[in-house]
């Protein structure tokens, strides 16, 4: 690893306590944005929705592994999320004793109502970039993320 000079640290230190203080807005937001799809909606449960949203349709045991979380810990969400009717449970055609959950229809309108929300609270944070800003802040999060699959 390569050592960074003074100014470097100095830098990083500010990055260390911007993430942190990006992942406290990013754990605020999700519990908001839980609760705009469904008032009884736990932000568990929410990254359980998002997560088939993304993958659909997808099998349990895939949230397990994707999410690192437990089995029973799954299944409750998925158990609220099919009561909440946001999610579905369609027979897997390679396994005829699994499910595959995919969005309801309820889901789908409820989530298409979320993501225009998000549109259009980021695109208003973000009005006052200059469209080279904003490359530059897209290239370097992709980067960044990036770094963490390698």
């Amino acid at each position: 690893m390569t050592r960074v000079d003074e100014r470097g640290v100095t830098s990083m230190r500010r990055i260390e306590g911007e993430l942190l203080r990006l992942l406290r807005r990013v754990r605020r937001t999700a519990m908001e944005n839980a609760r705009l799809v469904h008032p009884d909606l736990q932000v568990t449960g929410y990254g359980v929705l998002m997560f088939v949203a993304d993958n659909e349709p997808t099998r349990a045991v895939d949230v397990v592994e994707a999410l690192d979380m437990d089995k029973g810990s799954v299944s409750r969400q998925v158990a609220q999320l099919h009561q909440l009717g946001l999610l579905s449970r369609t027979d897997d055609p390679e396994d005829r004793r699994a499910h595959q959950l995919v969005l309801s229809d309820e889901g789908r309108k409820r989530l298409a109502v979320l993501r225009d929300h998000r549109r259009d609270e980021l695109e208003s944070r973000l009005a006052s970039w200059s469209p080279a800003a904003l490359a530059t802040f897209a290239e370097q999060l992709g980067t960044y993320n990036a770094s963490f699959e390698a």
